[in-house]
């Protein structure tokens, strides 16, 4: 049995193999906020619930919830079901969801603040997050076997924006101001967050996580020099940290609308697969970054919310220019609430009837 076929035969999830650069006989499919208000069965759920981050700490609700796609789609990974603010949280500042308004935070905007943030206990109060992936992960191997279970969590930038800003925000000028003006004071509360980052994905990994990826929702607001001092060089921090202990885990970076700084992410912070937005040209993305690591996307979130035949159409643009070499299909940000479940399921459909040509570009 030569290496090729045993790897096969180890990596048998369609979502693990492109990670992996290896062949696979359809295209691997799943979908951001796959597990979240476009279900019904997970609006049940949820309006049985208090809070959101009630829901989130909650094994039995969250585990059941992170499933419900894999269930109604057969889509080849299930994404844990909780939040990328899950981590200031545990780190002691003040955070609630509020209906129609998002995430509240009480802002930290200061030096003296920051090192109030405490990381010694985060992984007790995350260890109810920790029980969700043991569950999941017992009922994938038990029910699911083909399917991957990825953890997650936000990139220090993306959650310093919530952090410093007390939540969304239109012009992030309280979070840019503080980096520009005084960058040492601010690389502490990075540096927090990149410490507490990797230890919660390691006990994520610990408790059955597959694949881990890190959502950098906001990387797209920065220049080129500070995008790479505040979203490269962390990255490649936690990357590292993680491979050391992990080095079999494959890591997905996502840092949305970077453009053309898509390539200096992928080249500098080593990891495995690349998400991208739907705003990179397809040909682009084949040529400068598919031959560097795996690519996952791109479809724009509001073409599967409408539908209609020119979805079709650029989801058969991305499978056409993609899907040659290491590939994995999904959205360029998460499902929007209103997608009806016919448009995901036909999204299913195409993806999963489409006729991969013989590969030449995939690496072993």
């Amino acid at each position: 049995m030569d290496e090729t076929t045993r790897m096969l035969q180890k990596y048998n999830k369609p979502v693990l193999l492109a990670l992996r650069k290896m062949p696979t006989t359809t295209v691997p499919l799943w979908l951001m906020r796959q597990a979240g208000r476009h279900l019904p069965e997970y609006r049940k759920i949820r309006s049985s619930t208090n809070n959101f981050l009630d829901f989130c700490y909650n094994p039995e609700l969250a585990s059941e919830v992170t499933l419900q796609p894999v269930t109604r789609y057969g889509v080849d990974a299930a994404i844990l079901f909780s939040d990328i603010l899950v981590i200031p949280h545990a780190l002691g500042q003040d955070v609630s969801f509020v209906s129609g308004k998002g995430p509240i935070l009480k802002p930290i905007t200061n030096i003296i603040d920051v090192k109030k943030l405490n990381i010694k206990h985060i992984d007790t109060k995350l260890k109810n997050i920790y029980k969700t992936i043991s569950t999941v992960k017992q009922a994938i191997d038990d029910k699911f076997k083909t399917t991957t279970l990825i953890g997650f969590a936000g990139s220090p930038w993306t959650v310093a924006t919530y952090i410093v800003e007390g939540g969304s925000s239109k012009d992030y000028m309280g979070v840019k101001s503080w980096c520009y003006s005084s960058p040492k004071e601010f690389s502490i509360l990075i540096d927090i967050l990149v410490e507490a980052t990797v230890e919660y994905l390691i006990q994520q990994i610990n408790h059955g996580v597959e694949v881990i990826q890190l959502f950098d929702s906001w990387a797209g607001i920065l220049s080129e020099d500070q995008f790479t001092k505040w979203v490269i060089k962390p990255t490649k921090t936690i990357v590292d940290k993680i491979k050391k202990r992990c080095p079999n885990i494959p890591i997905i970076g996502f840092p949305r609308a970077a453009g053309v700084l898509y390539k200096n992410f992928v080249v500098e912070t080593g990891v495995d697969c690349i998400s991208i937005d739907q705003s990179v040209p397809i040909e682009w993305a084949a040529t400068h970054l598919q031959s560097e690591c795996t690519v996952q996307g791109n479809l724009d979130n509001l073409s599967l919310l409408i539908g209609n035949k020119t979805t079709d159409n650029e989801v058969l643009k991305i499978l056409n220019g993609l899907s040659k070499g290491p590939f994995i299909f999904n959205l360029g940000h998460g499902i929007l609430p209103n997608t009806p479940i016919e448009n995901v399921n036909r999204l299913v459909k195409l993806v999963k009837g489409f006729k991969i040509e013989k590969k030449s570009n995939y690496t072993i």
